[in-house]
């Protein structure tokens, strides 16, 4: 996204800038800066409303580094997780390599970069709440739905500050004061999903069940989506279902469904294409654009990420999808996921191959979203050329043989800035593939068992079809693909609610969400431990590794205990075990 606090500012500096030379000159504004009045306009606070969607994709927070506040999370969500090493290699971030080993500390600065971009954000949010009743022009209809979008935006960057810290101060429009920087001194000791929920519920029942026009501005149904993701991520607590979460995120979710206004699209990848954003899946995402060549806007938050030297972008190799990942898409002979077997034998890679070398792909059965989601030495990398393995790995003895693929987009799409890694290409937030996904959780819980395998089977459906497949230049498919549906009834819960959330990693691999999903399920301790048993003795850098039970939650960054300090005393606790 084009960094639109300078959209702001620039819009200020238009309303400010006048070339009258009448004899009230004195009186005027200061020309070219800041002013409070300015805001208290209908046009002053639409822009502040513009500048609150800003922080969407985690860019344009002075002195954070972008990667720290991306969108996609991918360093917080997929990096942590058994999705993803850091890559590139031993030297390059440590500070990554830190998080991806269990290593928290809270003078990590991508903590508070993380932090101070989600604050940012709400104190943008707040800004334009605690402005408009002072702006009398606009009319009831659109006061309601400014009210509606700031609180929607509020919530969500409430949202995920809490599945970072858990414990965060809840900083409202009621006690936030521009003026008076101790306003933000709030205690961390309270919960604060109800007063995200309450945002979210106010979103629901005020915003447009449409924005026709306006793609990047949230609906009643992305306001419906997100106050039962609050839910989802309350319906385990200590890895027991709560069934009263859980059936709060079902009524809301079986609206979403009834309603019709979305459907899964044919191609799985459609769902990453810069050239299919906003499409009849997408219920909210974060919109980037490129406006100028200066090398900036776009996805820059996941710019580390592309392939590295010579593949698209020239840089950096971050970001590797690990072999455990990749072992998850192998399939049985009839194209099921194999749940409790996936990782004792390896799917086949060229890690110590050069790409001069002759190399033969594995030739086992796989899910066809592997090869979507993962870029593998043999496969076809969308039109960029079939993936050469070692080429385009920066180290693969340090980071593994695998590259990162959702994020990367078609040659046509990328380099428009003049930085080839950068791309318009949106961050798909809230899709209809998670509402089936949560709601079969859900009837999973609730006992509704062949409903639960009904919804999965609905998203199984779509990787099987051939259309959908990875081709090679002949067009026949680039790998043995072979996906199946669950087609034996569902009695055994345990077996259900396994098979509902292997379903999930294959769906959002890559996407940020892994981490947060182990840790909402309650199952992030056994999980991660297993996963560091075996590669550890793929990657060295893992030796002594190890997730405990304090690692389900981020450490309070120091930085923001310090600044909380209020008449000599911190107002932020530290979360427990740092």
């Amino acid at each position: 996204m084009k960094k639109i606090s300078f959209i702001i500012s620039f819009s200020i500096f238009s309303l400010l800038v006048n070339s009258s030379c009448g004899d009230n000159f004195l009186e005027k504004q200061p020309q070219g800066q800041y002013s409070p009045a300015v805001l208290k306009t209908p046009r002053g606070v639409e822009g502040a409303l513009v500048g609150a969607y800003a922080l969407l994709d985690g860019i344009g927070t002075s002195g954070v580094t972008d990667w720290h506040g991306a969108a996609s999370n991918w360093i917080f969500g997929s990096v942590v997780s058994d999705d993803a090493y850091k890559g590139s290699d031993a030297g390059d971030q440590p500070e990554q390599t830190f998080m991806e080993r269990y290593v928290w500390l809270p003078s990590n600065g991508h903590l508070y970069g993380k932090w101070r971009m989600l604050y940012d954000g709400v104190a943008r949010a707040n800004d334009v709440l605690k402005t408009l009743p002072e702006v009398k022009e606009v009319d009831d209809t659109r006061r309601a739905q400014i009210t509606a979008e700031a609180r929607f935006l509020r919530g969500h960057y409430h949202f995920e500050a809490k599945k970072m810290w858990n414990n965060i101060s809840y900083i409202s429009d009621e006690v936030w004061n521009p003026n008076d920087p101790t306003s933000v001194q709030v205690p961390n000791t309270d919960d604060a999903w109800p007063q995200i929920q309450a945002d979210f519920q106010f979103a629901m029942e005020t915003l447009p069940e449409t924005q026709p026009g306006n793609l990047g501005r949230p609906t009643k149904y992305a306001a419906m989506a997100y106050l039962a993701k609050c839910h989802m991520f309350q319906a385990f607590p200590n890895g027991q279902a709560d069934l009263t979460h859980l059936s709060a995120a079902k009524a809301l979710l079986d609206q979403i469904i009834a309603s019709g206004r979305y459907k899964l699209v044919d191609n799985f990848h459609d769902n990453f294409a810069a050239e299919t954003r906003n499409n009849a899946e997408s219920i909210f995402e974060i919109q980037y654009s490129l406006t100028a060549s200066d090398g900036s806007g776009g996805n820059l938050g996941d710019g580390l990420t592309y392939m590295y030297p010579n593949g698209p972008g020239g840089c950096c190799g971050f970001f590797q999808p690990s072999q455990n990942l990749v072992n998850a898409y192998k399939t049985d002979e009839k194209g099921l996921p194999l749940i409790a077997t996936f990782n004792d034998v390896n799917v086949k890679n060229d890690e110590g191959v050069l790409t001069s070398e002759p190399f033969e792909p594995y030739q086992g059965s796989v899910d066809s979203r592997l090869d979507w989601t993962v870029g593998r030495r043999g496969i076809p990398f969308l039109d960029w050329g079939v993936h050469p393995g070692r080429f385009w790995i920066r180290d693969q003895s340090y980071a593994g043989p695998f590259s990162a693929k959702k994020q990367i987009v078609s040659k046509a799409e990328s380099g428009k800035s003049g930085n080839q890694r950068l791309s318009a290409n949106n961050y798909r937030l809230l899709r209809y593939d998670h509402v089936l996904l949560w709601a079969a959780e859900c009837e999973v819980e609730l006992g509704n068992l062949e409903q639960a395998r009904t919804l999965v089977n609905i998203i199984r459906a779509r990787a099987a079809k051939p259309e959908g497949f990875v081709k090679n230049a002949n067009g026949t498919p680039a790998a043995n693909y072979v996906v199946g549906l669950y087609t034996e009834p569902w009695t055994d819960p345990n077996a259900a609610r396994e098979a509902v959330r292997f379903e999930n990693r294959l769906e959002f691999a890559m996407e940020g969400h892994r981490f947060f999903d182990l840790v909402r399920w309650g199952i992030a301790e056994p999980v991660l431990n297993k996963y560091l048993e075996k590669e550890r003795s793929l990657r060295t850098y893992l030796s002594g590794a190890k997730f405990e039970d304090k690692h389900r939650y981020y450490p309070i960054p120091e930085q923001a205990i310090v600044y909380s300090s209020k008449g000599g005393q911190p107002t932020l606790q530290q979360n427990p075990g740092y």
